[in-house]
């Protein structure tokens, strides 16, 4: 999404017909629902009064103001929130409740994160929704699903890493400076089970053009987390391996890992015998000939003699050097970045994935916020005919409350007011 993409009036893109309630907090469901939203549906995300999404407040880092000192607002909720409507509704009260039985009966997708059967009590479950809207497709994202012996469990990303396999595949390998289990540095769980919980919503309206019924969506980080396991469960499903952490170094492909350069380090993706031997040209050495390297496989079993030697020849040009040596050649190769330079690489600023947006385009800020102007990552979709657009920025707690509520339920200011007496909102 660049500037050329921004807009503040409806959508235009391809899911701007749809219209989705969005119960869920913290990243997965959020994560899921910001796809959808980018893609044009109209997505009110309902929060708690007061307090709104957890990922409101878990800083730092946060917000500076506009002197730069560092405001209550969490940098978090920008990330999974953005082409959204904050309408706060406390759905412990019964007039909460029926508030959001009436959007659920006006909305295509509900998402949800709470545990099983955490909202059958507000009658806010599949089975109360769908009775009054059969076309509803209801995603339910939590921890381990719906059946099962952990069910009722809580489920967090760094849990679901540790118990699917993925930290003990994920760091330096044992015996090596630093090693041991490690997290990915991103929830990685969470994010994979967004962009699954995506593709199952998108998949459930398609059958309901075929149907004309909605349906129940189990989305579970565990199973989410197994499936993308991919080679490596693959690996041991079929060969019997249980794989090992082995840091940046790959079970199947040599070489293919980071490597010491005269400057600091780089990255070679050494995929197939065509790059390798084309680096072997670019370098000056005859190690493509050789048969213990000239195939992958040989490779794998010979890694050990190979990669010092490698790295004793990295070490004799700058990153850069190799980096321009070898980009021509289609030997994959580059630097290894930090965040702040990988935003200011000139692909990254060419494709325009950092973006701006005003939390309140066209009106001066409302007394007693702190922030404005909004950074977030572009949304990598990228549709030729109908692209992802910027609507709204990652919204401030309960900003379009009595927009929704008006437009949607027809509610006027003394309802609105009445209701805001009693808390509700």
């Amino acid at each position: 999404m660049t500037a050329a993409d921004t807009s503040s009036s409806a959508a235009t893109g391809a899911l701007s017909h749809l219209r989705v309630l969005d119960l869920s907090r913290v990243l997965a469901g959020p994560w899921c629902t910001q796809n959808l939203a980018d893609m044009g549906a109209d997505v009110i995300k309902i929060e708690k009064p007061g307090d709104g999404d957890d990922t409101r407040h878990w800083g730092p880092p946060f917000f500076p103001d506009a002197e730069g000192k560092p405001t209550s607002h969490a940098c978090y909720f920008a990330a999974c929130n953005r082409n959204k409507r904050s309408v706060t509704v406390d759905m412990a009260t019964p007039e909460g409740q029926r508030l959001i039985r009436e959007l659920a009966m006006q909305s295509d997708v509900v998402v949800e994160n709470f545990k099983t059967g955490g909202l059958k009590r507000y009658g806010l479950d599949y089975e109360s929704l769908s009775a009054l809207n059969p076309r509803l497709i209801y995603c339910s994202v939590t921890g381990f699903g719906h059946t099962g012996p952990y069910a009722p469990r809580a489920g967090y990303d760094l849990l679901i890493q540790a118990m699917s396999g993925l930290m003990s595949i994920t760091g330096h390998a044992d015996g090596e400076p630093g090693g041991g289990p490690m997290r990915v540095g991103v929830a990685v769980i969470d994010l994979f089970t967004g962009m699954y919980a995506t593709t199952a919503i998108l998949g459930a309206l398609e059958a309901r053009h075929r149907t004309g019924r909605g349906q129940h969506i189990d989305m579970a980080l565990l199973d989410v987390a197994m499936a993308v396991l991919a080679n490596q469960g693959a690996g041991f499903l079929n060969a019997g391996n249980v794989p090992r952490r082995q840091g940046n170094t790959h079970p199947s492909v040599v070489p293919y890992q980071d490597f010491p350069t005269q400057d600091g380090n780089m990255l070679l993706a050494i995929g197939n015998d065509g790059q390798f031997a084309r680096f072997c040209e670019v370098a000056g050495v005859d190690w493509a000939s050789d048969e213990r390297f000239t195939q992958n496989a040989g490779r794998v079993i010979h890694r050990d003699t190979l990669i010092p030697m490698m790295a004793a020849l990295t070490r004799t040009r700058s990153t850069a050097e190799w980096v321009r040596l070898l980009e021509n050649k289609a030997v994959p190769c580059g630097p290894i970045n930090h965040i702040g330079q990988a935003f200011d690489d000139e692909q990254v600023r060419a494709r325009g994935l950092r973006v701006e947006q005003e939390r309140y385009p066209g009106s001066s800020m409302p007394a007693g916020e702190a922030i404005n102007r909004v950074m977030s990552t572009a949304s990598p979709l990228r549709l030729s005919d109908t692209p992802a657009t910027l609507r709204y920025a990652p919204p401030a707690l309960g900003q379009h409350t009595d927009e929704v509520l008006r437009e949607r339920l027809g509610l006027d200011a003394a309802q609105l007011q009445e209701l805001r007496g009693k808390g509700v909102l």
